[in-house]
């Protein structure tokens, strides 16, 4: 089969859909990556995969919406694909529509998180449904991650097709796995973050925009015997709300984008994603393939991954003071995180493991 997958910006390409693409050329077929141009398309096609540059843009101007709307359907019937497969929520939409106008065979729809939720005002919750739907009555599969979000298209009827399933998310065992006894890694990284041996680590990976939580965890970091490394930067594409970098404590480390994340995790003690809303966050399957405990806000998909007082606490969302007193508790107890720790990582490899979610869409998608 001839496939496309599609998505808004090419970071999100290569470090999300980049696998399913592998394992889809594995298989026999010919494979093509669209998204917005980027330093990331190189990467990708390094590999030998091809990729088409079409602008799509993360915000909700209908102009830019409409020219990247006619160059997605005039691509799609100049390459006949057999399948369009579509990720994000704006690329998504359009794809879809431009998929079916083209006249492509089978349209597939990953939602890695819908954009609404149940903290959303309730207008703007009913605009994002309604553009669900449409975007639905051009869907043969939808895939989602969360078991909640499968349940919520059931109901709400997003499907055309109506074959709806939760497929989850998953990392690389191996590139994830737990530090080794005697890690010169663990020691190295530290000193050059300037962090003592002993000190309890707490990792946080995510976008350095505000609704990933980081005011609040910034705030919970005041007083805490506990260091602070926050990896991640705000995207150029990006258009949620930034954060103020200003009179951080003393304690916090702003680590920017960083391509060791596994060796990161292993010379933490602790993970934390406090976001507002979330899809099926990654970075906490990442932390739970590397052992570490997790502190989570009750939302939607990190609530499906962590497990209550077994491999994790939950806080509510924005709650500065709560996020605080799990800190607290998880960094003054090293038998609990490490308790907390083993059985997240058994959860990991039983469920999110990325070659078995990648086999279950093989399978769905009858690509093998």
């Amino acid at each position: 089969m001839k496939i496309c997958q599609v998505c808004a910006v090419d970071f999100t390409l290569y470090h999300f859909i980049l696998p399913l693409m592998r394992a889809e050329r594995a298989a026999g077929h010919e494979i093509v990556g669209v998204c917005s141009d980027g330093p990331w398309m190189e990467k990708i096609s390094a590999e030998g995969l091809r990729t088409v540059a079409v602008p799509i843009a993360r915000n909700l101007n209908p102009i830019q919406h409409w020219a990247s709307y006619r160059r997605l359907v005039r691509l799609f019937r100049e390459e006949r694909f057999d399948m369009v497969h579509v990720h994000t929520p704006i690329a998504a939409l359009l794809g879809r529509v431009a998929a079916r106008r083209a006249g492509v065979g089978k349209i597939v729809y990953t939602a890695h998180g819908f954009y609404f939720h149940e903290r959303m005002a309730f207008w703007k919750r009913a605009l994002f449904i309604a553009l669900e739907k449409w975007g639905g009555r051009h869907t043969d599969v939808l895939f989602t991650q969360a078991e909640e979000d499968a349940a919520s298209a059931r109901r709400l009827g997003l499907c055309r097709g109506g074959v709806i399933e939760a497929i989850g998310n998953g990392v690389d065992p191996a590139r994830f796995a737990p530090a080794a006894g005697d890690d010169e890694s663990r020691r190295s990284l530290r000193a050059e973050l300037q962090t003592p041996e002993d000190a309890p680590v707490i990792m946080m990976t995510g976008r350095m925009v505000a609704e990933k939580g980081y005011p609040e965890l910034f705030a919970a970091m005041r007083g805490q015997d506990a260091i602070l490394w926050a990896a991640g930067e705000h995207l150029a594409s990006d258009h949620a709300a930034t954060v103020s970098a200003a009179s951080l404590p003393d304690n916090v480390r702003l680590l920017g984008h960083r391509q060791d994340i596994p060796d990161l995790l292993r010379a933490a003690d602790i993970f934390t994603l406090p976001s507002h809303r979330e899809g099926m966050p990654r970075s906490i399957i990442e932390a739970m393939m590397t052992g570490l405990p997790v502190i989570a806000t009750n939302i939607r998909g990190s609530r499906e991954e962590v497990v209550a007082g077994e491999t994790g606490l939950l806080v509510p969302v924005a709650d500065a003071l709560a996020l605080g007193d799990a800190i607290r508790n998880l960094a003054g107890d090293p038998e609990r995180r490490k308790t907390m720790g083993a059985a997240g990582r058994l959860r990991a490899l039983e469920l999110y493991d990325e070659a078995k979610v990648i086999a279950r869409q093989m399978e769905r998608l009858a690509l093998n």
